[in-house]
């Protein structure tokens, strides 16, 4: 066996031994003596090996180029774009291709967009490619230099006519996927690096299988303001990305979001309020017993914040809840039901734990759900079934009246102690008082907020974000200048 041979032997490839010596004798040739076939062939598999990966998993930037095989799943549309100092315009389709490790996306160029912009192309055709791979928008993706069909070659993915939430991955676009309404969001603006202004929103989905944030661009926005918590919709040619380590869907230009005549139901898997721990991150369901109003704060970048504080009682035991910006918004009333999930558990006010509902949060209101630990299907108590502080019997109301002051209201402890420390800070400019509270700002000012106000306090002392303290001084306005940080 000669020297060609023996090297082909123990490599791994596809390729055909006669185009494996082709390739040998050219590169005897190029390098004009310098390298006998053995050293050729050596150099040859080395540049083979590079170019083989496992799977698209393997498939990274910086490598020269690859080579792997793949099914389509989606094809794009032709788009055209300007070349610097050249009058033709350059063309290009991207093609999603996917294989049992991955997804990626691959990009043809010119002539060869143009012939699959004119139906050369299917989804389901399984692919030979070659080409280079690139940091992109949305990660890895390789330019392609050649690709062949395979007719024989068998890639086991499954292409879907429409998603579940537990089928959405990186890369993915042209998604349709059904849900049900959780929460949505207002309008927001923005100002673009060319100067031009963008507008985004957000709904939250979910389905039998999980839920998901989805992202609205530009002239879709609004969509977010149609649509009413409950609700069934379709996303239409969605496309999916990560933010902060969460998949999320988008939905631009081509995209939609439309009603459905069906329903589609998410059933959340909630946590028990009694069993909570500080620093989980969870879902929370259950009956609203108390419901403070909204109030606002100065960040200290001079912006105004919002928190609003309720109160949320399943079977297991109640937590207080805060609603942060935008959540502050959200339609919850007392005796609502609802579903509170990817909320923060924290230290709270009183050595208590809370739920914090920021802005990753989802807060869905159900006005007609069962109460307490009802929220997952257990109808083992027919008295759930009436919904909000029906389930709770004698513990959601007791005395009209409570030990504070004698006004209506709930007698719960967690009221009774926020009256207490707000009669305790009442004062008139330059009294001393002592205010208790939990930092929601950290800095200069820090700002607490017990439950029922929020006071800025001027203090030299560092203190964390969610750390409960007392502080004692001079009261100007609704500020205290701190002596004493406790």
């Amino acid at each position: 066996m000669g020297a060609i041979e023996e090297v082909y032997e123990g490599l791994e490839t596809d390729v055909e031994f006669e185009e494996f010596e082709a390739a040998v004798n050219e590169k005897v040739e190029q390098m004009g003596g310098l390298a006998d076939e053995e050293t050729a062939a050596m150099l040859i598999a080395h540049e083979l090996r590079d170019e083989e990966v496992n799977g698209i998993a393997d498939v990274a930037p910086g490598m020269d180029e690859v080579k792997f095989i793949a099914k389509v799943v989606s094809v794009g549309d032709l788009r055209t774009f300007e070349r610097d100092g050249e009058d033709e315009d350059g063309r290009v389709v991207n093609v999603e291709v996917a294989d049992e490790t991955g997804r990626i996306r691959v990009s043809f160029w010119d002539e060869i967009a143009e012939s699959i912009a004119g139906g050369e192309l299917e989804v389901g055709q399984v692919l030979r490619i070659k080409g280079r791979p690139k940091d992109g928008y949305n990660g890895v993706e390789v330019n392609v230099d050649q690709a062949e069909p395979d007719p024989d070659a068998e890639v086991d993915v499954q292409i879907l006519d429409s998603y579940r939430v537990e089928d959405i991955s990186l890369g993915l676009s042209d998604v349709n996927l059904k849900g049900q309404v959780l929460d949505g969001g207002t309008v927001r603006t923005f100002s673009r690096d060319d100067g031009s202004e963008g507008r985004v929103s957000n709904l939250a989905l979910g389905d039998p299988t999980g839920r998901i944030r989805v992202t609205l661009w530009d002239d879709k926005a609004d969509l977010a303001e149609e649509f009413d918590a409950g609700e069934s919709v379709e996303v239409v040619d969605g496309y999916v990305r990560e933010r902060d380590g969460n998949l999320e869907l988008h939905v631009g230009s081509r995209g939609a979001v439309e009603r459905l005549d069906e329903t589609v139901q998410y059933v959340p898997e909630t946590t028990d309020i009694g069993s909570l721990e500080i620093g989980q991150t969870v879902d929370i369901a259950g009956g609203v017993i108390e419901a403070d109003p909204k109030r606002t704060f100065e960040r200290k970048d001079g912006s105004e914040g919002q928190v609003r504080n309720i109160r949320v009682k399943d079977d297991t035991g109640d937590v207080r809840v805060a609603l942060w910006g935008e959540k502050a918004d959200a339609d919850v009333e007392l005796a609502d039901h609802v579903v509170l999930a990817d909320v923060e558990i924290k230290d709270g006010w009183q050595e208590d734990i809370e739920a914090s509902a920021g802005w990753r949060s989802t807060v869905t209101v159900q006005k007609d759900a069962p109460a307490a630990g009802n929220a997952a299907g257990d109808g083992s108590d027919s008295s759930a079934n009436a919904g909000g502080l029906a389930a709770f019997g004698d513990d959601s109301g007791g005395d009209s009246t409570d030990d504070a002051g004698g006004s209506t209201g709930s007698t719960s402890n967690g009221t009774a102690a926020a009256t207490a420390v707000e009669a305790d800070s009442a004062g008139a400019d330059g009294e001393t008082v002592e205010f208790t509270g939990t930092v929601v700002q950290a800095g200069d000012p820090v700002i607490l907020d017990n439950g029922t106000e929020t006071r800025s306090v001027d203090t030299g002392a560092k203190l964390r974000l969610g750390e409960t303290v007392t502080v004692r001084g001079t009261l100007s306005g609704d500020r205290i200048d701190a002596d004493e940080v406790l």
